[in-house]
């Protein structure tokens, strides 16, 4: 038995390694702190961190049998996934448009979002998400914005019972957090019910932002040194954490979600 390194980049790269070492035919690459790309494929690793962690004595053992797991027999379910199964587990996430600079745009499903980010589906099973490429999508003869329907009715049934804290600053605005720690905590930007649920606490049109993957937080639109002081924490955080999705702001309104990236003309985007 061997122990895993705890700093999140070294443990994926040793994830790489033994995969590597099991399918020295796949081609594996670290794409991010706990995400790698193999075959094409994007794999998250952060449920696989997080059983290591809880039992550290094991962690090559637990690594070993998760990748046998993974890339043997389960890798051809996985191919032969039918749609009436994937259905209840297609899920969308937020990602930056610099994913594409890893990754083939025309190989990834997705559609174009605002702050220059774009939509990916995942499949979400027990013990790892798997991206859904567009060879899936073909194979299952699905539209891009069926998949779109489908996933973000998911993500409206995933943790129904979500909880939302809310806090007042010392500038007088009010912030509401979602910290599910799911891996979908910046994709509820995309829940079908977030304006209605949030606009009595927050006003009429308010800000959310999300900087990495496992942060929401919501913005009343006022104080000015309120959100000027968020938006500076916000921008150190899109540096600093694992999976960066957007330092600008998502402006959320009755009618829908629009990004407050600087354009040339200075209007805002739309989505």
């Amino acid at each position: 038995m061997g122990v895993m390194p705890r700093e999140p980049e070294a443990f994926a790269e040793s994830v790489a390694s033994l995969l590597k070492r099991l399918q020295p035919e796949y081609s594996v690459d670290l794409i991010g702190p706990r995400e790698l790309l193999v075959n094409g494929r994007r794999l998250d690793l952060d449920n696989l961190y997080r059983m290591v962690n809880h039992e550290p004595a094991r962690g090559t053992e637990i690594v070993e049998h998760y990748l046998e797991q993974l890339f043997t027999g389960d890798a051809v379910q996985l191919m032969s996934m039918s749609l009436d199964f994937a259905r209840t587990r297609i899920m969308p996430r937020i990602q930056p448009e610099s994913i594409f600079e890893h990754l083939a745009r025309e190989q990834v499903a997705h559609v174009p979002y605002v702050n220059d980010t774009v939509i990916v589906f995942v499949i979400d099973l027990p013990h790892m998400t798997v991206s859904i490429t567009t060879e899936q999508q073909v194979r299952w003869n699905l539209a891009i914005e069926e998949m779109e329907t489908i996933a973000r009715r998911n993500l409206d049934e995933y943790a129904k019972d979500l909880e939302v804290q809310i806090v007042e600053s010392k500038e007088g605005g009010r912030a509401a957090i979602i910290s599910q720690h799911d891996g979908y905590d910046a994709a509820r930007l995309l829940l079908s019910g977030l304006h209605n649920r949030l606009a009595s606490q927050l006003g009429r049109n308010f800000y959310v932002a999300t900087p990495a993957r496992d942060m929401f937080v919501g913005l009343s639109a006022s104080p000015e040194p309120f959100i000027h002081r968020l938006r500076d924490r916000v921008q150190q955080d899109f540096r600093r954490l694992p999976y960066p999705i957007s330092p600008h702001f998502f402006l959320v309104t009755r009618d829908g979600v629009a990004g407050t990236k600087p354009c040339e003309n200075e209007q805002r985007e739309a989505a």
